[in-house]
């Protein structure tokens, strides 16, 4: 028995890299069930009503020319450019696949290490020739890392333990036009030993409102983080921000961030960091600083439940994408 599929029956194994849609006993093809709530959403977490296999991808994106993960078609999202290439790999509808992202990471803002998952009423045998497809589809801008089947009870967003997050400034004169999509320039020079000390003053657990700026959703979200670690790295006329946190509330990084360039710049002290924290009012942080543009911004990794990350038994393995050799020599040699 095929334990990993979620629901049941399960589904016999299938050879074919792209197999075709299971029929219902009553003629009708899994595809055609019904719709769910919030269907241009895909946060909602409901069962799908078909016997069907969990599959984990890990994505790396150039946010730049796009408007952030969540779902949209104009102008376009990560999430719509993700699923319109899982349609064409798997012939699914959209609302058949359940595409889940950890993160909703804003306009402009860059992964090295977004997961999702998205669900099939079918098995791979491998998954070597999917994960090629996929990529063949997507922009070259946008890359699937990774492919893997996934146990049940995983979940993109809500199985995770930590999010690590980077933000890079570019701290020199002159900016480098190689970095300019990828690093926020900031012309004045940093106290790099003053904003290590505010960095401190972040970690722990903390209400963070005054950090977060008002979301476009009416969804209540729980202000109280846990913040493992804020280093502050300096690599030449490069600073690299490193958080990892338990998780973050809307444009609670940049904010972060922002203040502690106005203390690197020595407009304002260190202790500042615990008295805003205190107050729980975004406007307490506007008196200060406000937030720093997105492409220094970069989603690194993000840390799951052991027990969650087990491969499912009797399943293909992991996907790290074909790599291509000639076998013998095709140019003639003198």
């Amino acid at each position: 028995m095929r334990c990993w599929a979620v629901g049941s029956p399960v589904l016999p194994p299938i050879s074919l890299p792209f197999s075709p849609i299971i029929p219902s006993p009553n003629g009708a093809s899994s595809s055609s069930s019904r719709g769910f709530p919030n269907a241009e959403d895909s946060s909602y977490i409901t069962e799908p009503p078909f016997p069907s296999f969990k599959w984990r991808l890990l994505i790396a994106y150039d946010g730049t020319r796009y408007a952030g993960w969540q779902y949209q078609r104009s102008p376009p999202t990560i999430q719509c450019l993700i699923e319109e290439a899982l349609i064409g790999a798997t012939k699914l509808e959209r609302k058949d696949l359940h595409l889940v992202g950890a993160s909703r990471t804003d306009k402009g803002v860059h992964a090295w290490g977004q997961v999702a998952h998205f669900v099939t009423p079918f098995n791979y045998d491998s998954l070597e020739s999917v994960h090629a497809a996929l990529n063949g589809l997507l922009p070259v801008d946008i890359r699937v890392r990774e492919m893997s089947p996934a146990a049940p009870d995983f979940h993109a967003r809500f199985s995770t333990l930590s999010k690590v997050y980077h933000y890079k400034i570019y701290n020199g004169t002159i900016m480098d036009p190689f970095q300019r999509c990828y690093t926020y320039h900031c012309v004045y020079k940093l106290n790099y030993a003053a904003m290590k000390e505010a960095a401190n003053y972040f970690v722990g657990k903390h209400d963070f409102s005054a950090f977060t700026n008002a979301a476009h959703n009416n969804r209540v979200v729980n202000p109280v983080k846990v913040i493992f670690r804020f280093d502050v790295i300096e690599m030449g006329a490069l600073v690299q921000l490193e958080v990892e946190g338990s998780g973050f509330l809307y444009r609670q990084v940049r904010n972060m961030v922002g203040l502690l360039v106005q203390i690197g710049k020595e407009a304002l002290p260190p202790e500042v960091v615990p008295k805003i924290l205190a107050s729980r009012d975004r406007k307490e942080l506007a008196k200060y600083a406000s937030g720093v543009p997105p492409q220094g911004l970069c989603l690194v990794s993000i840390n799951y439940k052991e027990d969650h990350l087990k491969l499912p038994s009797d399943c293909p393995g992991t996907s790290l994408g074909r790599s291509r050799s000639v076998g013998k020599c095709k140019v003639p040699f003198y």
